[in-house]
């Protein structure tokens, strides 16, 4: 199915990873971006830019105007659910087919994270807009663990603040993947597909398969999670988005994400990249 797709938040690394796929299997695709200057390397692709921004709706109708298609994603931010809103809005008015939305891990009204509630916002204001929608929940990402586990690689000490829990992590590209193909075909009208990894582990496995990869024993010690904010606030990291980080911290710690499941390899027909494929891309 060859259709005109808009992708939004299209500098970060997820859309650009969604945006290459499209590329690569010759559709025809729009990028909203705020500044042109970041999205050189989309330019470069073939891509069309258009300006704009989410939190300003005037700006908005001429990036949907003749699009089929849009993969809206929002930031992490307090003000997501009025992002998405806008968009939502500027796609109905420009006359959109579908609207395929990144949400996220365990979103609804009751989750235990700021982050997943004010998605269950967004994801219900599609749902009772009457337009056709995908909406596409996937698991923390492998690649969140980036920095931890290289300086393990040095220290002997993978430290993080997921206490015992175990959780279906999954890889940024095998959710770019599963997007793009989303994007692309036309069964999967009105549908929620929650993607993680293909098995939920700990930690301590995680230290295990780092051990295995580089030859040399890494342990895993759970920090607090108030030791791990502490870091993050000396790096300048913002009120909300640590309020966000010890929501998710305490409910992971507790196995909110001991959950596997099996929308990934029914749509896609393999499974989902394991750890040991990220670690190894990671550290060889």
């Amino acid at each position: 199915m060859t259709n005109n797709i808009l992708v939004t938040g299209a500098t970060s690394n997820i859309s650009t990873a969604i945006i290459k796929q499209l590329v690569s299997d010759g559709q025809s695709v729009r990028a909203l971006v705020r500044d042109s200057k970041k999205a050189e390397n989309l330019k470069d692709l073939g891509v069309e830019l258009r300006i704009g921004d989410l939190e300003k709706p005037v700006t908005l109708n001429q990036v949907f105007s003749g699009i089929d298609t849009a993969f809206i994603l929002t930031a992490p931010t307090p003000r997501a659910p009025e992002q998405f809103s806008n968009a939502l809005w500027a796609a109905r008015q420009a006359g959109v087919k579908r609207i395929v939305r990144l949400s996220a891990f365990g979103a609804e009204h009751n989750a235990p994270t700021i982050n997943s509630r004010l998605h269950a916002l967004s994801d219900s204001e599609l749902v009772a807009s009457g337009m056709t929608y995908t909406i596409i929940k996937p698991h923390f990402f492998m690649q969140n663990l980036s920095m931890a586990i290289k300086n393990s690689v040095d220290e002997g000490v993978l430290r993080f603040s997921l206490g015992d829990g175990k959780l279906a992590l999954i890889h940024t590209n095998d959710i770019a993947e599963f997007a793009a193909k989303i994007l692309t075909t036309n069964k999967h009208d009105n549908v929620v597909y929650t993607i993680t990894g293909p098995e939920s582990i700990s930690l301590y496995e995680v230290a295990s398969e780092v051990s295995s990869i580089i030859h040399k024993t890494i342990k895993y010690e759970p920090a607090t999670v108030e030791q791990f904010l502490e870091v993050m606030a000396n790096m300048g990291i913002d009120d909300f988005t640590l309020n966000l980080l010890r929501d998710y911290l305490n409910a992971y710690s507790n196995n909110w994400g001991d959950i596997v499941s099996n929308d990934f390899s029914k749509i896609m027909g393999k499974p989902a990249r394991n750890i040991s494929t990220f670690l190894s891309e990671l550290l060889m």
